[in-house]
């Protein structure tokens, strides 16, 4: 039988689960509007910051990380290629095979979009929350970095 303090905690968690998903996506929209940043979706910008970290690849790699299958990478990367994100070559060794990587505009642009973002967030952080709220906000973010731990 759960005591009264785990059964309010069972009951809180959830709550909890929804506010935080709900603050992180106003959150990420708020600094996309800042930096002039279009909507991406999930897949999109999933394989932009994984080419971003781990350099190019092919689709079958990228679908493969991504736990998709190649049809429906190849669709992102259609989309990608499209908006001028990412670029494909021939991979030199199985002429079969097309590398995609990040365009140089590509980069260039996300450097500056972050720039802006971080520039806004230490804004409203100055501007919004008391000394004592920033020291809460650093212990909540520790908090947030053990949750999205394996």
């Amino acid at each position: 039988m759960l005591s009264d303090s785990q059964n309010q905690d069972s009951r809180r968690a959830p709550m909890l689960a929804a506010r935080l998903r709900k603050v992180v996506g106003v959150l990420r929209r708020r600094m996309l509007r800042e930096a002039g940043i279009g909507e991406l979706t999930t897949a999109q910008g999933s394989v932009l910051l994984r080419l971003e970290q781990n350099g190019a690849g092919t689709v079958s790699a990228l679908a493969r990380a991504e736990g998709v299958t190649p049809q429906s990478m190849r669709i992102t990367v259609a989309a990608l290629q499209a908006a001028g994100h990412v670029t494909g070559r021939p991979d030199a060794c199985d002429r079969r095979q097309t590398i995609i990587s990040l365009t140089k505009g590509y980069r260039r642009w996300m450097s500056e979009a972050r720039t802006i973002r971080q520039d806004w967030m230490v804004r409203r952080i100055e501007m919004m929350l008391t000394p004592r709220e920033q020291e809460t906000l650093a212990t909540t973010l520790s908090l947030l970095d053990r949750l999205g731990e394996d």
